[in-house]
């Protein structure tokens, strides 16, 4: 029924150099959307850069803006593209399908959370076993979703990769500090990571960088 409309690796989506700004860009959304409802904000996140590219597929660029592959119409409105599906044993064939049209990632996001936390038609509860007080950790959601929310067969572990490699679980909790800098001549993001302990990705999220590129004054945020 929903289907993911990008199979790229992770290796594949970490030659894309706007995968960090991409984040940054719909992950405070994200969090308090997470927050609010029981959901992981990591595996939201996770499943849009899988499915949209990082934002760069058909499906989510303007004027659509789906990020989750979601099918059907979102108040009558619906765009139709072709999507890869799994038949359930690896094998992937190319179809046309009816996939929501948005106005903005946010509206996107928002609906995400509304098919999750009220489920389909035949079944409310359907999702109710990727909430964070039905499960364990954002590995139990993601087993889930695989063969219910995406026919791929390997979802999941696309999906702990990609949590794992963006570090990602940091959206699952609240931000307890943050902290605004400014980038002094010679310094490098390896050596402002370092000296505030966190990572270079989560610096350039937060920032919505493209690149590893610094210029002297120029000011990060950083978050604890």
């Amino acid at each position: 029924m929903f289907t993911p409309t990008n199979t790229a690796t992770p290796q594949q989506i970490e030659e894309t150099p706007t995968v960090e700004a991409f984040i940054g860009e719909i992950a405070e959304t994200a969090r308090k959307l997470g927050a609010d409802n029981d959901l992981y904000a990591s595996v939201m996140i996770a499943q849009a850069i899988l499915e949209s590219k990082s934002g760069q597929s058909g499906l989510a660029a303007s004027p659509n803006y789906n990020l989750f592959g979601i099918k059907g119409k979102y108040q009558n409105n619906s765009v139709v593209l072709e999507t890869l599906e799994d038949d359930g044993e690896g094998n992937m064939t190319t179809i046309q399908a009816d996939f929501r049209k948005y106005t903005s990632y946010e509206e996107s996001l928002k609906d995400y959370v509304n098919l999750l936390r009220n489920g389909v038609s035949w079944n409310k509860q359907f999702y109710m076993n990727v909430f964070k007080s039905n499960t364990a950790s954002y590995k139990d959601a993601t087993h889930f979703l695989t063969g219910t929310y995406a026919t791929d067969s390997k979802y999941n572990e696309k999906l702990n990769a990609l949590i794992a490699q963006y570090d990602l679980a940091q959206y699952d909790y609240p931000i307890q500090s943050k902290k605004t800098i400014q980038v002094e001549a010679g310094d490098s993001l390896t050596l402002i990571a370092e000296a505030h302990h966190v990572k270079v990705t989560s610096i350039k999220q937060w920032n919505q960088l493209n690149s590893n590129n610094l210029e002297a004054g120029q000011s990060l945020n950083i978050y604890y």
